[in-house]
C-alpha cells in the first residue's frame, strides 16, 4: 500500500450510517460534502459531479504517497486508487449507484496515471483531431466534421498538468517561459501545445491523431481518396525511386499519404527520416529516425530541421524523407535529391501543385541564398520528378487531387503535366461531393525510362491505360 500514514487516522469521526473504514486505511481526516451523484452520460453530466469528484480527487491527493504510485505497474496503480477512493467514499458516505461510482474512479485513475479527460477521446479511433480550448471547451474532428464535447476538465491547472506531461514524454516542456511546444504521444500522434499568457483562455492543446492500423493505398482506394489505377501509378513511383514532393493544406492527409508510399520503398534501402515530432510510421528494416530539438532553458543546443538534412548527407543514406519542408532545408533536400540520393521524398503547404513550386522558391530565397531565381528553379526541376496533390473538400472528404510530374524548363518558367486530376462531377441527397479520377492521356510520363529501368513500365503503361478507360 503506499499510502500516507496519517497519525491521528484512528480518530477519524465517521457519519453513523456509514460503514466502519478498514483498519489498514490510510485515509486521512478530510472533509468531504455529502452528494447524490447525476447519472455521467455526454451530456447530463452535472456541476455537482464534477465539484464532487474534485473533493475526492483532493483527498485523494493528501493520502496517497505519489513517487510511490509512479513506480508501480500501471494495472496494480489503477487497483490502489481504487481502494483508497472506495474507502474515502464509505466513510465521507457520498451516495452513488456502482455505474457512478465505476465511472468515479475510472476518471480519478486517468487523471493520476494518464491523460484526464482526454482518455476515452484517445481510445476512439474514429477521432481525426482533437481541439482544447481551455478547460470548459473540448472539440474533435469526426469525418471532416467538428464536433463540440461534452468533456471538459477541472480547471485550466489540470489541463496544464496534462499538456506537461505530454510533452515531458518526448523530452520538450512547456511553460510561461516556453509557452509554445510541439510534441508527439506514444503512438505518434502529433501534439501543439499554447499556453498563457499567449493563449489568452487558458492552455490550448491540439493533437492530430493516427489510425492504430496502419493506412495503405488499398485503404485510399476504398476510401474512394484514389483510383485503383491511380493507386497503381502512384506505387510505382514510390518503387522506381522517384523524388516526391507530396503537397496539400493542413488535415488534407499528406502525412498519411506518405506513409503510403514508403510502404514501397524496397527493404534494403537505408532511409534517413527528418522531422519536427516524429510521426512517421515506416515498416522498412532499415530506418534511422531523426527528430529536431528546440533550445534549452538557457537558449541552446537549438537543432534545426537545416541541421538534420546536412547531416543526413554524411550518414549514407538511399532515401531521405523529411516530414514536413517549412524552411531553409528545402535548399539542403533539393540538393540531396539531386546529388545521387534518388527517392528522397517531402511534404508542405501548397494549395497546388503549381504553388508547391513557388513555395519552394519563397523558402529558398528566405534563407539567404543568394541565387538569382532562374538558378533555384533549374534546381527544383532537375531535383523534384513529381507533385502530388491532396485536398480536405467541402464536404471534409480527403482526395488524391492531382499527380503531376515535373519536365523542365522553357525560359524562366517550369514545365509541368498533370497524369491523373480529380473532376468534381457534383455532389448526392446528403452534400457529398461526387467525382472520379481520370487520366489526362499522357501515355508515357517523363520518368518512363526510371520505370523501365526498374522493370515497371509495362505496369506503368497498363495503370495509366486503365486510368483513361
Amino acid at each position: 500500500m503506499f499510502g500516507k500514514r496519517s497519525e491521528d487516522s484512528a480518530a477519524i469521526q465517521q457519519p453513523a450510517a456509514a460503514p466502519a473504514a478498514p483498519k489498514t486505511s490510510p485515509v486521512s481526516a478530510v472533509e468531504l460534502p455529502q452528494a447524490t451523484m447525476s447519472p455521467r452520460g455526454p451530456e447530463n453530466t452535472s456541476e455537482t459531479y464534477y465539484e464532487t469528484k474534485a473533493t475526492i480527487f483532493n483527498a485523494l491527493f493528501e493520502t496517497i504517497d505519489v513517487s510511490a504510485l509512479a513506480s508501480m505497474e500501471p494495472a496494480r496503480a489503477r487497483e490502489e486508487i481504487r481502494t483508497i477512493v472506495d474507502e474515502i467514499i464509505a466513510i465521507r458516505n457520498v451516495r452513488l449507484s456502482v455505474a457512478e461510482q465505476n465511472q468515479l474512479i475510472t476518471e480519478i485513475c486517468d487523471d493520476i496515471l494518464g491523460y484526464g479527460p482526454l482518455e476515452p477521446l484517445l481510445a476512439r479511433d474514429d477521432i481525426a483531431d482533437i481541439m482544447v480550448n481551455g478547460a470548459k471547451h473540448v472539440f474533435i474532428e469526426v469525418d471532416g466534421k467538428m464536433e463540440k464535447t461534452s468533456i471538459r476538465f477541472r480547471d485550466n491547472q489540470q489541463l496544464m498538468n496534462i499538456c506537461q506531461r505530454i510533452v515531458s514524454q518526448v523530452g520538450r516542456r512547456v511553460d510561461e517561459a516556453s509557452p509554445i511546444c510541439d510534441a508527439r504521444l506514444l503512438d505518434g500522434s502529433r501534439v501543439n501545445v499554447i499556453a498563457p499568457p499567449l493563449a489568452i483562455d487558458g492552455p490550448t492543446l491540439t493533437i492530430r491523431k493516427f489510425k492504430r492500423d496502419k493506412l495503405t493505398l488499398n485503404n485510399l482506394v476504398e476510401f474512394n481518396s484514389i483510383s485503383p489505377a491511380g493507386a497503381k501509378v502512384l506505387s510505382i513511383i514510390g518503387a522506381c525511386r522517384c523524388n516526391v514532393l507530396i503537397s496539400g493544406g493542413t488535415g488534407s492527409g499528406k502525412t498519411t499519404l506518405l506513409n503510403c508510399l514508403t510502404a514501397f520503398i524496397h527493404p534494403d534501402e537505408r532511409i534517413i527520416t527528418c522531422e519536427d515530432s516524429a510521426e512517421l510510421q515506416l515498416q522498412q528494416p532499415h530506418v534511422v529516425r531523426l527528430e529536431t530539438r528546440p533550445p534549452n532553458l538557457e537558449g541552446k543546443g537549438k537543432v534545426t530541421m537545416t541541421d538534420l538534412v546536412k547531416n543526413c548527407l554524411r550518414m549514407r543514406p538511399e532515401r531521405i524523407i523529411v516530414g514536413e519542408v517549412r524552411g531553409p532545408e528545402a535548399f539542403d533536400l533539393l540538393q540531396a535529391m539531386n546529388t545521387g540520393h534518388d527517392g528522397s521524398m517531402g511534404t508542405l503547404h501548397a494549395n497546388s501543385p503549381r504553388e508547391a513550386l513557388s513555395r519552394m522558391e519563397s523558402m529558398i530565397t528566405m534563407g539567404g541564398f543568394n541565387l538569382p531565381m532562374k538558378t533555384i528553379r533549374e534546381m527544383i526541376t532537375g531535383s523534384v520528378d513529381v507533385i502530388v496533390q491532396a485536398a480536405r473538400l467541402r464536404d471534409g472528404s480527403r482526395r488524391i487531387t492531382k499527380i503531376t510530374e515535373v519536365i523542365g524548363m522553357e525560359g524562366d518558367v517550369v514545365v509541368t503535366q498533370d497524369l491523373i486530376s480529380y473532376e468534381i462531377e457534383g455532389e448526392d441527397a446528403d452534400g457529398k461531393i461526387i467525382g472520379s479520377h481520370k487520366s489526362t492521356g499522357i501515355a508515357r510520363p517523363n520518368f518512363w525510362d526510371r520505370a523501365r529501368y526498374f522493370n515497371l513500365e509495362k505496369d506503368l503503361a497498363e495503370a495509366l491505360d486503365a486510368a483513361g478507360s
